[in-house]
């Protein structure tokens, strides 16, 4: 033992702890850690796995490298988003090119240069160390009594996974409702009520029939089963790192697939009587808007001098989206995928796309966002059913980019197509930093701004009027954009309607809040603006959802009601509808919303903390299943 205590060793076991309790920085940071005793007895047994399998740090540090080469990241996320590295923030890589990235972490790229040359010093100073340090093999009885112990956990685990585990006694289940049925009851599902009598995840019910193998053996009893799961893995450090890449290899390979598996999905949509008259629906997703810079909803400049014109405009002061993120949030519009699912990859059904299809609509996706290149993405998969696809933004989010008025005539080639009947999707760059350089300079309409500014530094607080100036200016130029939208429905005379919502809004250094952009927990990002616009001729046609509209303007929304709405807009009926999630219907309800904020966060329960506004839920959040 006293060898233990000299300094190359001591150096080697208090680096690997401290490398350990990466996932307690939020404590420090004043936030919780859920489930962080699992977390930390998973990190304990793959401790014990990879010293007892290779004995010696110094045969296993090379191993660690990707967990110190990614520290600093994971830390500055921990910092400014209150949450590690994830498959999402792998995705967000992935999908973008190397300046995009830089830019969801941040442009402090010096700091982080800094940190990192640091953090491979550190390695390299421990391996040193390692070499000096013989006692620190593992070997012995001891030793081989962890690995038979990990041989048997891992037996059970593997028996569990084949063959399933038994369900709880009744009694015992009825003591305490599942997870999964307590959020799927709140959310409003009723498909929730069935999951109460069930076992709590669907890994963890009775196995009826075959295992994957064929065998046929009992499940494992009930009370055998392990409490870690793979999130408490992917939630350690330094190997969860590993778990999320596999998790991020999984979405890939389900996303590649999920085309190929969806190729059957129907809707069986169709409108109540079959007609040729010709009908025309838009749908604007918006990009990083905010709602209260919108003048429409109260703000005090004037950002909407357009939109406020329209008789038939009608916006939706409560609208809430589920997450802050783009990849995450779309899907959710564009698709029956519950809010309570956005972190988890694809979603096995198609979108509204298909349903109008379906109904005689000819469908197209016109997009100023970047194409999705040589891997799908959550919101490319969906893109793809339409049956004409267009991405016009060549150069990503930089200065590049095309404004978003370059969607507006291939928007008028689709409104002069002869199909009589047709959905129409346009995804906007919209408000998405760099502010400045959303809208030409006619728009630059408050000052300073940071129009002409080469590669401003976000970070640096004290540019803060000149980044608001420059959101508000980038609201001003979606005002003349949509108005020009609305301009070309209003020729065709037809019937006609536009839904705008946005992805998800934006912080801005509000008061003393240090955050801006999205990705954080603030209201700011989750209360979203949308509007709804409709020609004389539709309003005509559909008298009664038009009253219905605006009877439910001012009902509280999520970005979930929009696919329902969307079909209801088109007349479109289809299996299993749920009229109620539908603000146009007579039948329509009211919904809990649940926020991606610390957990599942009711959002109607919720209070907003600080100048930031982050939404903490009064009572506890659900946990997220990813």
């Amino acid at each position: 033992m006293r060898s233990l205590l000299r300094p190359a060793p001591l150096f080697v076991v208090v680096s690997y702890v401290l490398l350990s309790l990466v996932p307690c920085v939020p404590i420090l940071l004043g936030r919780q850690v859920p489930q962080l005793g699992h977390v930390l007895a998973v990190e304990l047994l793959a401790w014990a796995a990879v010293w007892g399998v290779l004995q010696r740090p110094v045969w296993f540090h090379w191993l660690l490298i990707p967990a110190f080469l990614a520290l600093p990241t994971e830390l500055y996320l921990f910092l400014y988003y209150g949450q590690g590295i994830s498959t999402h923030h792998l995705g967000i890589i992935a999908e973008t090119s190397p300046k995009e990235a830089l830019e969801f972490l941040g442009r402090k790229v010096w700091l982080m240069g800094a940190v990192m040359l640091g953090m491979v010093a550190w390695w390299g100073a421990i391996y040193i160390a390692a070499r000096r340090s013989p006692e620190l093999a593992w070997r012995g009885k001891s030793r081989l009594a962890a690995l038979i112990i990990l041989v048997v956990l891992a037996g059970f685990w593997t028996y569990a996974w084949e063959f399933g585990v038994g369900a709880k006694p009744v009694a015992a289940r009825a003591a305490k409702p599942s997870a999964s049925a307590s959020a799927s009851a709140a959310s409003g599902d009723d498909s929730g009520e069935q999951d109460a009598d069930e076992e709590v995840r669907p890994e963890h019910a009775a196995v009826k029939g075959a295992g994957r193998s064929g065998w046929h053996p009992a499940p494992l009893v009930w009370w055998a089963r392990s409490p870690l799961g793979f999130d408490d893995l992917a939630s350690s450090w330094p190997f969860g790192l590993t778990a999320r890449g596999v998790d991020f290899y999984k979405e890939r390979r389900y996303l590649a697939e999920l085309g190929r598996r969806n190729s059957s999905f129907s809707f069986k949509a169709h409108q109540p009587q079959a007609n040729d008259t010709p009908e025309i629906v838009i749908m604007v997703i918006g990009e990083s808007s905010r709602y209260d810079r919108w003048s429409v909803n109260g703000y005090g400049r004037d950002t909407n001098p357009l939109l406020k014109q329209e008789a038939n405009l009608v916006t939706l002061p409560d609208v809430i989206t589920a997450v802050s993120a783009t990849r995450l949030s779309v899907p959710v519009i564009i698709s029956r995928k519950p809010s309570m699912q956005s972190l988890k990859e694809g979603f096995s059904e198609k979108s509204f796309l298909t349903a109008y299809k379906e109904a005689g609509f000819k469908t197209w996706w016109l997009s100023n966002q970047i194409s999705f290149g040589k891997f799908d993405t959550p919101v490319s998969v969906f893109a793809k059913e339409a049956d004409v696809i267009q991405f016009m933004n060549l150069g990503g989010f930089t200065n590049n980019s095309n404004f978003d008025q370059i969607l507006l005539e291939p928007l008028q080639h689709a409104i002069a197509d002869p199909s009589p009947k047709k959905l129409i999707v346009l995804h906007t760059l919209g408000n998405h930093w760099n502010y400045s350089q959303r809208y030409p300079k006619d728009f630059d309409k408050w000052q300073p701004s940071l129009f002409g500014v080469d590669k401003p530094v976000y970070t640096d607080t004290r540019i803060k009027p000149q980044l608001n100036n420059s959101y508000d200016n980038s609201i001003l130029y979606t005002d003349w954009f949509l108005s020009q939208v609305i301009g070309q429905l209003k020729e065709t005379q037809q019937l006609g309607a536009m839904v705008y919502v946005a992805d998800h809004g934006q912080t801005l250094y509000d008061g003393a809040c240090n955050l801006a952009f999205h990705g954080h927990n603030t209201q700011y990002e989750f209360h979203v603006p949308a509007l709804v616009w409709y020609s004389d001729e539709y309003k005509e046609r559909y008298p009664e959802k038009i009253k219905q509209l605006i009877r439910h303007r001012k009902a509280r929304l999520a970005t979930e009601n929009i696919f329902h709405t969307l079909l209801d807009l088109g007349d479109i009926q289809y299996e299993d509808e749920k009229l109620e999630w539908s603000f146009i219907n007579q039948r329509f309800k009211q919904h809990k919303r649940y926020v991606d904020s610390y957990g599942w966060s009711n959002y109607d329960n919720a209070s907003f903390k600080g100048d930031c506004r982050e939404v903490m839920d009064k009572g506890k959040p659900l946990k997220q299943e990813k």
